[in-house]
């Protein structure tokens, strides 16, 4: 089953846009209702569900790793108000789609893989949706817009009843200027007893729902924030060190953990790569400095890829500067950013000796 989903995936993923184009009209023509799930415009719901087919199809033979993802994706469609009748219309769309665009490359023998595969993955989504008995959403007020720059800002939220995140995890959030448009944020704090929020935002190119955050919140509008999601935290039963790799706005989960550390004795050695292109984009150093001045676990690196006569900073991408202090191979590693730069630099990593298993990234990171 495992390879011959991926080999079939790996046939149609050239024409991914007009995979899910395909699947998006199979699913509303068979499920009319489900529309109403979705915003007016798809484009961005497109980009996101073939981020997360390529991230079950790499997870596909690692069970232990795929069905927590599956499970925190099932509580996650709780919002929506997603039914058992609508996960069996979503498996025949998506293997229609699959189906049409593979072509002469398809088989019986891979029609049934498929099958197979959506089963397992629906039955772990709906298992787990149905198990949960928290909120689907959580309102969350605006208490504070504070703008960084022209195209960056802080947001900080304020829930009447605490989330229970871990310091790593993102969560689902849809602000009222763009109406069933959710985007995943990662709280850039370790959660508070006043049940605040601080999320880092920047105005993505083309972003509907950062360009609005960005330039249109305010205080005292409400948001909505769906549950938990997300893999990375710190571990402190394995003993092993940390190293993040963190990306402009990629900082937030890394700023979430390190604020978590501030408030234990005894903590595991940190080395933060902090990146952006100019120094501009390194918006919180002068604070992480602060923190690492007063925490002798923490070690700042700031690297730039542009800028080569800046001082003080390491010169190159971030792929370049972590690779070049070493492999790594015996301490954890978070990496978040930009899908390019985690691509990229877990790949030179891999490359470097780092093993797969200590190299931990989640795959929602944009608009």
């Amino acid at each position: 089953m495992v390879r011959l989903v991926r080999e079939s995936f790996a046939v149609v993923e050239p024409q991914q846009d007009e995979v899910a184009k395909f699947f998006y009209g199979m699913l509303f023509s068979l499920s009319p209702t489900a529309r109403e799930m979705f915003p007016a415009n798809m484009e961005i719901q497109r980009s996101r569900l073939l981020r997360a087919l390529v991230h079950v199809v790499q997870l596909v033979d690692r069970p232990d790793d795929l069905n927590p993802f599956l499970r925190q994706l099932g509580r996650d469609h709780r919002k929506f108000g997603v039914v058992s009748a609508h996960y069996e219309a979503v498996g025949t769309a998506l293997i229609a789609a699959v189906k049409k665009f593979a072509k002469k490359s398809w088989s019986d023998e891979i029609e049934r893989a498929w099958a197979e595969a959506y089963t397992i993955m629906a039955r772990a989504m709906l298992d787990s949706a149905n198990a949960e008995d928290g909120p689907a959403w959580w309102p969350a007020t605006v208490v504070e817009h504070r703008a960084i720059s022209w195209d960056l800002a802080v947001i900080t939220v304020q829930t009447d009843h605490p989330i229970g995140y871990t310091p790593g995890q993102y969560l689902s959030v849809e602000s009222p200027h763009r109406p069933r448009l959710w985007r995943y944020l990662s709280p850039a704090n370790a959660p508070r007893e006043d049940g605040t929020i601080d999320f880092h935002v920047r105005n993505v190119e083309g972003g509907w729902v950062s360009r609005a955050i960005v330039r249109h919140t305010r205080p005292g509008e409400v948001w909505r924030l769906g549950p938990p999601m997300g893999r990375m935290r710190i571990n402190r039963e394995n003993g092993r060190d940390l190293v993040m790799v963190a990306g402009g706005t990629g900082l937030a989960p890394m700023r979430a953990i390190i604020d978590e550390l501030c408030q234990w004795g005894e903590n595991p050695r940190v080395h933060l790569f902090y990146g952006g292109r100019v120094l501009e984009d390194l918006y919180d150093l002068t604070n992480l400095q602060q923190l690492a001045a007063s925490n002798p676990w923490l070690t700042v690196v700031p690297v730039l890829e542009s800028e080569p006569d800046a001082t003080g900073v390491e010169h190159g991408t971030l792929a370049d500067v972590v690779t070049r202090y070493g492999a790594w191979a015996e301490r954890d590693v978070l990496v978040s950013g930009s899908p390019g730069m985690i691509r990229s630099t877990v790949s030179r990593m891999l490359v470097a000796g780092t093993p797969l298993d200590h190299i931990t990234y989640d795959p929602f990171t944009l608009d």
